[in-house]
């Protein structure tokens, strides 16, 4: 099959995150497969547009924000749509990781308009939303959008919910794992590493990851406590609350890194931590298990009751004391750390493969 994958933005440091992450895996296990696939979408930051995505052939078009103050849902991109009105026939199918926005939610409408079946799949970001800009946009586009689609794909059951209130019914919907390639197993570089990597933005709760290290620092002496991704809004209370943690040697923000290298540096930690709040389906959690990282979540992230199933990790309420304890339990007892880390990349070998991914993919392209 020809298959076209869109996302809204694409750029240097990974800012879009998980969504592209998923798109780029699931090109990559299709490919493996015998498929024609290209990816699609907004683009900035590069001194030059790629033309390939680690590996998978790329389309990529200028971003122009449409909506000043919006965001991500703000952005357009006027190239993508027209380079899509050209080329689109050319698809036996497109699969749209689609949110509110003017980039993907366009794209599917223009693919549904020109005959070529979509996909879309929504990684938690359409849900009920008292928003002003989403009453109209759903109007215009998100529910035309499902309704037009051969399938839209949800990762929980949260997640269905909303996609069922937002389309009205309409959508044909279809559950959808997301899954992760074989990694590496970790080999960390210090004794005692807990790593927090994700964008900083506020839902992720960078700041509760450096208090409950500076609670810490003095406990374990041996322990380094680091942050690694964009800053989306939290990056100056970060930097306060580290000058002001009294370890600012061993909590430290080392910055974005390019997505192809945030697994590499994964692997040099001995722990993952995400204190984020209503994570729909982390896939930097997914990827701390397959190498074999414990990991720490809260309990309303999407993959909660995975990593309490496997006994990968520790879940958490979302209280600074919770998740102050889950890190010390996973400094106190590196051995019973290593024996989570092996239960979650066990779990994800069994049960999270993407060549399972894709052959679900393939039956929901084929209809």
């Amino acid at each position: 099959m020809r298959i076209l994958g869109v996302v809204t933005l694409v750029s240097p440091l990974g800012e879009y995150g998980g969504p592209v992450r998923v798109a780029v895996n699931q090109l990559q296990a299709l490919a493996a497969r015998g498929h024609q696939v290209v990816l699609a979408g907004a683009t900035r930051g590069f001194e030059r547009v790629p033309r390939e995505i680690e590996g998978i052939a790329a389309r990529l078009y200028p971003a122009r924000t449409l909506v000043p103050g919006a965001g991500f849902a703000g952005l357009t991109s006027p190239g993508l749509l027209r380079s899509l009105s050209r080329h689109v026939g050319e698809f036996d199918v497109v699969h749209v990781h689609a949110a509110r926005d003017l980039v993907t939610l366009p794209a599917a409408r223009l693919a549904a308009s020109r005959g070529v079946p979509t996909v879309l799949q929504t990684h938690g970001m359409i849900d009920e939303s008292r928003h002003p800009f989403a009453a109209p946009l759903d109007a215009a586009l998100t529910r035309p959008a499902l309704a037009a689609a051969r399938a839209v794909s949800y990762l929980t059951e949260r997640e269905r919910g909303s996609l069922v209130a937002v389309g009205r019914g309409r959508a044909r919907l279809v559950e959808l794992h997301n899954g992760v390639p074989p990694a590496p197993a970790a080999e960390p570089a210090d004794p005692l590493e807990l790593l927090f990597l994700a964008r900083l933005a506020p839902r992720k709760r960078p700041t509760e990851f450096v208090a409950a290290a500076a609670s810490l620092a003095g406990e374990f002496p041996e322990a380094r406590f680091t942050l690694v991704g964009p800053d989306e809004g939290e990056g100056a209370a970060v930097r306060a609350a580290i000058a002001r943690s009294g370890a600012p040697d061993r909590i430290r923000w080392e910055g974005a890194l390019p997505p192809e290298q945030t697994g590499a540096r994964m692997r040099r930690a001995t722990g993952y931590v995400l204190p984020a709040i209503d994570e729909p389906y982390p896939m930097a959690v997914l990827e701390a298990m397959s190498a074999g990282l414990p990991v720490v979540v809260t309990d309303s992230c999407g993959l909660a009751g995975t990593v309490e199933r496997t006994g990968a990790g520790l879940v958490v309420d979302a209280r600074s004391d919770s998740l102050r304890e889950a890190m010390r339990t996973l400094l106190a007892d590196p051995p019973a750390a290593r024996d989570r880390g092996a239960a979650g990349r066990a779990a994800v070998r069994r049960d999270f493969t993407m060549d399972a991914v894709a052959a679900q993919l393939e039956a929901i392209y084929a209809g």
